[in-house]
């Protein structure tokens, strides 16, 4: 297997990709019960991340879709990370897909001027909530949300990161 990876923005054509990465973390992993009928965003990638001015970016390994991180531009030079998942076989260090799709969304959020990203996650994610404080983001009270952020009924924690443009 060829351990490079290749982050690329990706479009409608990779929804059933994404889908099929998404579904089986949540469901058969970490026992979420949710499904795509909960989550259309997945069945129109370009009109819900790409036209808000935000972005949905895939990992590409050997020619396949190895992990997502989404954008939702929420106005407010604001943006929503949705949709950050890495099959199973592809995370950790060594690839360090996780960190490369973060750091592909924060580039782009530089570009068009979003300055505050929130996200929302689940408190059994564990390996997630350590990655996001490991990059800075700072945990919040949902109460502490912008009025402006679309909050996912799962969610029960919640993530703010500020992002330092003295690096531009």
């Amino acid at each position: 297997m060829n351990t490079e990876a290749t982050i690329r923005m990706i479009d409608n054509q990779f929804c059933q990709q994404a889908i099929n990465i998404i579904l089986p973390i949540q469901q058969l992993e970490f026992n979420i019960p949710i499904t795509i009928k909960d989550q259309p965003d997945l069945n129109d990638i370009e009109r819900n991340y790409h036209q808000t001015g935000g972005g949905f970016w895939g990992a590409m390994v050997d020619g396949q879709l190895a992990g997502t991180i989404g954008l939702i531009s929420i106005g407010h030079q604001a943006g929503a990370i949705r949709k950050m998942f890495v099959k199973k076989e592809f995370r950790g260090k060594e690839l360090g897909l996780a960190q490369q799709l973060l750091d592909q969304l924060i580039a782009h959020c530089k570009t068009v001027g979003i300055t505050d990203l929130y996200l929302g996650t689940i408190d059994r994610l564990a390996a997630a909530i350590r990655f996001y404080e490991r990059n800075h983001f700072k945990k919040i009270a949902k109460t502490d949300l912008p009025s402006y952020f679309p909050v996912m009924s799962a969610d029960n924690v919640f993530y703010h990161l500020h992002i330092n443009y003295d690096n531009v």
